[in-house]
């Protein structure tokens, strides 16, 4: 579906992926494995353009739902840039072994891992606060995990968030606790978000939320503890 003109949420993925179409077309976030094919199809049927165009995919962070689709992408658009959060890098080449995380979706999280394991990839570009990419601000927003980034489009006021912010189109919350590593810099992060200026909130998960995001965020910013 078209969010507002030129971004779009592929259908039907678990994990949110989105398309910027610009000059070329700009992923952002990939789904669990298996998602490829519905990118692609997404591309070519709904957007009417051809998988090559794809110029550059953007993770938000390392984990299996949103890393999914990357072979598939690579092998329709070779040329293709991956770029990712710095202190992330190494969780997607393989070079800094995936974190166990507690409990039984822990352990499912894990397995899951194992299974579907959808490779390891030596990212193009390694992204951080305050770098510019096809258009886009990166924020540094740490604590889902290390290199979490965000994205802001100042040109539609739109800011993707990865997995630190959850929406239901309603209420804006913060990201699974179970899955986020450091929770105190998580809750430093969302203030930080707080303190930007958009109107779209476009979650890693959920539904987007608008108008307003940027002051809602700053109204849950605002239940967080002080010293967290």
């Amino acid at each position: 579906m078209e969010i507002v003109p030129g971004i779009h949420q592929v259908d039907g993925v678990n994990g949110n992926v989105y398309i910027l179409v610009r000059d070329g077309l700009i992923v952002i976030d990939t789904g669990i494995p298996g998602s490829g094919k519905k990118i692609l199809a997404y591309t070519r049927e709904n957007l009417h353009r051809e998988p090559g165009e794809i110029r550059t995919v953007i993770i938000t962070h390392f984990h299996l739902d949103h890393t999914g689709g990357i072979r598939a992408l690579k092998q329709a658009a070779p040329g293709l840039k991956l770029a990712i959060g710095k202190a992330d890098a190494g969780y997607l080449d393989g070079t800094i072994p995936i974190p166990v995380y507690p409990g039984f979706r822990g352990i499912l999280l894990q397995a899951a891992g194992i299974v579907m394991n959808p490779g390891w990839f030596t990212p193009d570009i390694l992204l951080d606060d305050g770098d510019r990419i096809d258009g886009l601000s990166c924020i540094h927003i740490p604590g889902h995990t290390p290199g979490s980034i965000g994205l802001l489009d100042e040109a539609t006021k739109t800011f993707f968030a990865g997995d630190i912010l959850r929406s239901d189109g309603k209420t804006i919350t913060e990201g699974p606790a179970p899955f986020t590593l450091d929770l105190a810099a998580s809750h430093r992060s969302i203030r930080k978000i707080a303190a930007l200026d958009f109107g779209i909130l476009l979650p890693g998960h959920g539904v987007p939320f608008r108008p307003g995001a940027s002051s809602k965020v700053r109204e849950y910013a605002g239940t967080l503890a002080p010293d967290a």
